[in-house]
């Protein structure tokens, strides 16, 4: 119950990453709103965790949208009051070499990676000013310096959320607000199976060629990302703030 008394809102949390953070986050004793696109899928895990005994709303927002970026900030502080954390997870990450890559596919990912946490900040940022005190958590990527060559909208994304990062943990400081970024390694999503399945692949094919990779011999799960979310949304890291946390296994340690 690290997490009691606490209000957070996760982007994303409907599959994935997301869902794992925002399952962990409300055995830990956080009261959530978490969001999504897809209002059937929110809809199932907001009911099967508040069956638990958990405080849960899911409010479906696409956050390549503005206006949907505040209406999530603002819904979450209509119920409960305040907003304590934020954890700006939503992303997508299309496979297109930047020679194939275009505008339209360019916009989208830093619509959804960049201007939606930008905006989701920015509305929470107002709350947590008011309030001295906040926590936002960025998921980030180990291809924000570089990626992959099939990633390099992804990429661009990413940085430019790092950069975010910084920035707020630097000039919010003085509010008592944090924020902190999350180096995910691998996570087997659902969109990272089905893309080998389409390449003729299985998840047997997908575990051995990721295990074989990383340093401590195995992939991660949402459930790691969901407990360094843990400790960055809770009291134990008053004084972690602008940091990386890499949850990757050990991957592209210089």
């Amino acid at each position: 119950m690290r997490l009691k008394d606490k209000v957070v809102v996760v982007t994303g949390a409907t599959k994935g990453i997301g869902r794992g953070i925002a399952e962990i986050l409300a055995q830990e004793g956080a009261s959530l709103v978490i969001s999504g696109r897809n209002f059937e899928e929110g809809e199932t895990l907001a009911r099967k965790l508040r069956e638990a005994g958990n405080r849960v709303e899911f409010f479906r927002a696409d956050i390549s949208q503005t206006k949907e970026c505040y209406a999530l900030i603002d819904k979450a502080v209509e119920i409960y009051g305040r907003i304590d954390g934020l954890v700006n997870n939503a992303g997508i990450f299309p496979y297109f070499e930047i020679m194939e890559t275009t505008e339209e596919t360019f916009d989208a990912v830093l619509a959804t990676n960049t201007k939606g946490p930008f905006f989701t900040s920015q509305r929470a940022l107002k709350y947590m000013m008011r309030q001295k005190s906040g926590s936002i958590v960025n998921i980030g990527s180990t291809h924000w310096e570089v990626g992959s060559k099939e990633l390099p909208a992804y990429a661009v994304s990413k940085g430019a959320l790092h950069t975010l990062t910084r920035h707020v943990a630097h000039h919010f400081a003085g509010f008592g607000i944090r924020c902190n970024w999350i180096t995910v390694g691998w996570v087997f999503s659902p969109g990272e199976i089905s893309r080998v399945e389409k390449d003729g692949h299985d998840l047997n094919w997908l575990k051995e060629r990721a295990s074989s990779s990383m340093p401590l011999g195995k992939v991660q799960t949402p459930e790691d990302m969901a407990y360094a979310c843990v400790f960055l949304l809770s009291d134990e890291s008053s004084q972690v703030t602008g940091t990386d946390i890499k949850v990757n296994g050990g991957l592209h340690i210089p």
